[in-house]
């Protein structure tokens, strides 16, 4: 039928990765450095992640067994904690400001399909997540969120849609359940 998902018309000729080599080189790296459960010096990762394009602020601390796809495509500030097991899918740009923590098992996907079309055409969509911001355990951001300043994103929850400065979400859907104070 006309109107059936076709996937041998899928074409994503319009995106690029980069060149194969980078990449092939880039996973091996992140295998070693970044997959493996291996207590690396604290100063090695965010070396490593500049040496192939990605910017990285001071006190960036990455814990193992964290998968990178695109380091040339993220952004990361100052004193950011990325957990055990955090999978940044990034085949668009991912941009972390300074003083966040993105907990155990969180995953940033960029990417999509669009399902209503026949080919199943390719989405890539960036993330922001802004100054402050608490992503847990288990979370999962989507294609397309900012992540306002100081908001956080409950464990296990499934964020769909921006979250708002100082706001506590929770649930799949995500939904604002209240105001985050920060004190003293």
């Amino acid at each position: 039928m006309k109107d059936d998902v076709q996937l041998d018309k899928y074409d994503n000729t319009w995106y690029s990765a980069g060149g194969f080599l980078k990449r092939v080189l880039w996973y091996l790296v992140n295998v070693v450095f970044f997959g493996l459960p291996i207590p690396w010096p604290a100063a090695i990762k965010p070396s490593l992640l500049r040496m192939f394009g990605a910017c990285a602020g001071k006190g960036v601390v990455i814990k193992p067994r964290v998968n990178i796809k695109y380091p040339w495509f993220i952004k990361i500030g100052a004193n950011v904690w990325i957990g055990e097991g955090v999978w940044i899918d990034n085949i668009a740009d991912v941009k972390i400001g300074d003083n966040v923590c993105i907990s155990q098992g969180a995953y940033l996907c960029t990417g999509n399909h669009d399902w209503s079309k026949q080919a199943f055409d390719l989405i890539a969509k960036p993330i922001l997540i802004e100054d402050g911001v608490w992503v847990g355990a288990k979370a999962i951001i989507c294609p397309g969120v900012r992540l306002k300043s100081y908001s956080v994103i409950t464990a296990g929850s499934v964020m769909t849609k921006n979250a708002e400065p100082y706001m506590v979400y929770q649930g799949n859907p995500a939904t604002a359940a209240k105001q985050r104070n920060i004190k003293n």
